[in-house]
């Protein structure tokens, strides 16, 4: 009962926008082991998104997104992550559509702090017909801790425009939180939120945020490897209502 509270508290404390669907991942505080690369390939696939086009951008109902994802570890805090984004649709959806940089550090083990802390900041473009900003930086906090059984990650994430309808709203608060539990040694199951309320102190209506749950599910078998997938709604008429994910990456 009490994990439960925790689980529960974790996702009241924050104000509860996946980023773009293209890469719906709550992160860990951990970087990737000095002088290893991890490759990783994000796949989904809306089942119920949005029929028409918005600020120029494609409709997102029955798209597949595929996006490959390669991380270099520099130092045992330091990280480098490449993105690629790539759209598989009809209506002139099949595309590459963009790339990101992402570095990352983290507090080092060494300093022996109760929760795991992380900081990435991911800049790139991509095409205006997949999102209309198509300049943006993303400033990403993590923060996380493992108690036994229990898992909880919190990404308090601020993001902001460079180029596009978005330019002059300043930073938008975009919350992303995992709970997890360990149902046994290998499987693992949990909720993950993706959010995003709008500018700080200037919050949009209620119905034009993004707020996205996803039921998931993560396989432990191999410290090698990394399996995340899951099943998720959108709870307002600014979110794509159904989407499946699934996430495999292997460390090198």
């Amino acid at each position: 009962m009490k994990y439960l509270c925790l689980l529960a508290f974790a996702f009241i404390t924050l104000q509860l926008k996946a980023q773009d669907n293209y890469e719906i991942q709550v992160y860990g505080s951990e970087t990737v082991e000095k002088g290893n690369t991890m490759v990783e390939l994000h796949s989904n696939y809306t089942i119920n998104g949005s029929n028409t086009a918005t600020n120029g951008e494609l409709p997102t109902n029955h798209v597949v997104h595929e996006t490959i994802e390669i991380t270099h570890g520099w130092t045992p805090w330091f990280e480098t992550g490449f993105y690629f984004f790539n759209s598989i649709g009809d209506g002139g959806r099949t595309a590459y559509v963009g790339s990101h940089i992402r570095p990352r550090v983290a507090a080092p083990q060494s300093w022996n702090w109760p929760v795991g802390v992380s900081i990435s900041t991911e800049f790139g473009f991509q095409k205006s017909a997949f999102s209309a900003n198509t300049s943006t930086l993303e400033i990403r906090p993590i923060v996380d801790k493992k108690w036994n059984k229990l898992y909880i990650s919190v990404n308090p994430t601020l993001e902001k425009s460079f180029a596009g309808p978005d330019v002059n709203r300043g930073f938008t608060f975009s919350p992303n939180v995992k709970g997890s539990y360990d149902v046994t040694k290998v499987v693992a199951l949990g909720l993950e939120y993706y959010g995003s309320t709008g500018p700080f102190f200037h919050y949009d209506a209620f119905n034009q945020q993004d707020h996205q749950l996803f039921v998931a599910t993560d396989l432990n078998f191999d410290p090698k490897w990394e399996v995340n997938g899951g099943i998720g709604y959108g709870f307002t008429s600014n979110t794509d209502k159904a989407i499946v994910k699934i996430i495999i990456g292997r460390r090198f």
